[in-house]
Parts: structure tokens; C-alpha cells; sequence
């Protein structure tokens, strides 16, 4: 083989190191390395709107709203941490002076597994009365069990010049089950409050069900109580309703 041979099968061989090399030069580049998909970001606080109608307004058996139809619109601002806040009107019936119920409400809610528990502070208020304001506590706790639960719900409020100076406090149960493979939902409680207002050991019940259709909810209840003194707002009756979170 010649010295001129010998020189061009060198320079095919370094030429060739040399495109093998920025070959795998590039493969490496940056613009080649694979890039993370974007982190989404979750806003820590949300806001609902609630616009709600119902036929009465049953408040643990009694109707508010001497049987008449209301609407009752809500507002409820929730941090992830559990935190919430919200404030809830209706129209109701005359109530010294006054035809409207405000009421006022910050507490939290934690999921633990299939259980959620809650503790919240609600300040009932009537703005045209302010002599029948009060507050009220309450503790809430519901497991899930297949497609439905079941809760419990513990309320107190304590000694109150609006309240006649007299403590109340109200237990129920309460259970909802969806129907498989169909918007329906059923639901139930049982409730016994004693102390204020009245009430002596009063008793009350309802049962219910409820369909989610294109963005509104509307249901149907029967709602009775054990009338304490007579009372013919307590009598049974149905409740129909109609809701819409925006």
C-alpha cells in the first residue's frame, strides 16, 4: 500500500470517529432530553354559590316558613386545609318584626378514610329582631358504608337571654344511600331536642329522595314531628325543593 493510500484510509477512519461522535453528541443534547409535564397548580381556597327553593321550610320538624315556599341562597368559602366559612339566608315567617334568617357559619370538616368528622360555631340572625339572635354549636361525624352513610349530629346552644335563658340541645341520625346505576339518592333522620323554644324532648323524622339532573338537584321529603304543645307547624307534611350550585 502507497504513503498516499495509506494517508486517505486515515482521514476516512478519523473522519468517521468524528461523525460518530457528534452523532452521539447529539442524541445527548438538551433539546432531545425528555421534559417533566407541567405541575398543576390547585387553587387553596374555592367558592361555591347555592341557590336553593323549597316548598316550606322545615327547621328539625317545625316549619319556619308557616308552610309557605322559600328561597334560600348561600354562599361557602372553603380552604384546603378544612376550614370554611358560609353564610345562608331564607325567608321565614314573622318572627318579631322580622321575615328573614341569616345564618352565619365557620367550622372545619376532615376526611379520615372513609369517615368525616366536623365542628362548627353557627350565629343564627334575624335582622329586623335582633332580641331573638342566638349561637349555636354543633359536632358532626359520617362513615361511609358502600354506596351510602351514616351520621350523627350533636347540637348545643347554651344559656341565652334570646333563648330565655334556658340551654337546648338537639341529637339526630341521619343516612343517605345512593341507588346504584341511577341518579337517586335516599335519604333519612331522627331527631330529639330538648330545652328552648318550647321544646320538650320533641321529636322528629323525615325521610326523602333526591335526583341530580344537569346540574340541579331536586327532591322530595316527608317531614313529621311529635308537635309539642299542639303545635300545627310540626304537623306532617311534604317538602319539595329544587337546588343549583354554581
Amino acid at each position: 500500500m502507497t504513503k498516499s493510500t495509506q494517508k486517505v484510509g486515515s482521514l476516512v477512519f478519523i473522519g468517521s470517529c468524528v461523525f460518530s461522535v457528534g452523532a452521539a453528541f447529539a442524541q445527548t443534547t438538551p433539546s432531545t432530553v425528555p421534559t417533566e409535564a407541567p405541575t398543576e397548580v390547585i387553587d387553596p381556597v374555592s367558592i361555591d354559590f347555592n341557590l336553593s327553593a323549597v316548598s316550606d321550610y322545615r327547621f328539625r320538624g317545625l316549619s319556619l316558613s308557616n308552610k309557605d315556599p322559600a328561597f334560600q341562597p348561600s354562599i361557602t368559602v372553603t380552604h384546603e386545609s378544612g376550614f370554611y366559612a358560609s353564610v345562608w339566608g331564607s325567608n321565614i315567617a314573622d318572627n318579631g318584626g322580622d321575615d328573614i334568617e341569616v345564618d352565619l357559619t365557620a367550622g372545619i370538616s376532615k376526611d379520615i378514610g372513609n369517615l368525616t368528622a366536623g365542628a362548627l360555631v353557627v350565629y343564627y340572625v334575624y335582622p329586623g329582631a335582633s332580641d331573638t339572635n342566638y349561637v349555636e354549636l354543633q359536632a358532626s361525624a359520617s362513615h361511609k358504608i358502600g354506596p351510602g352513610s351514616l351520621g350523627v349530629l350533636f347540637a348545643y346552644a347554651p344559656k341565652q337571654e334570646n333563648i330565655g335563658d334556658v340551654s337546648n340541645t338537639y341529637v339526630a341520625v341521619n343516612g343517605s344511600l345512593d341507588i346504584p346505576s341511577t341518579p337517586l339518592t335516599l335519604t333519612g333522620s331522627f331527631g330529639i331536642e330538648d330545652g328552648a323554644f318550647g321544646n320538650d324532648n320533641k321529636n322528629d323524622w323525615s325521610l326523602g329522595i333526591s335526583a341530580t339532573f344537569k346540574g340541579f338537584t331536586v327532591g322530595a321529603s316527608y317531614v313529621d314531628s311529635s308537635r309539642t304543645g299542639g303545635n300545627p307547624l310540626g304537623s306532617a307534611g311534604a317538602v319539595f325543593s329544587i337546588s343549583k350550585t354554581l
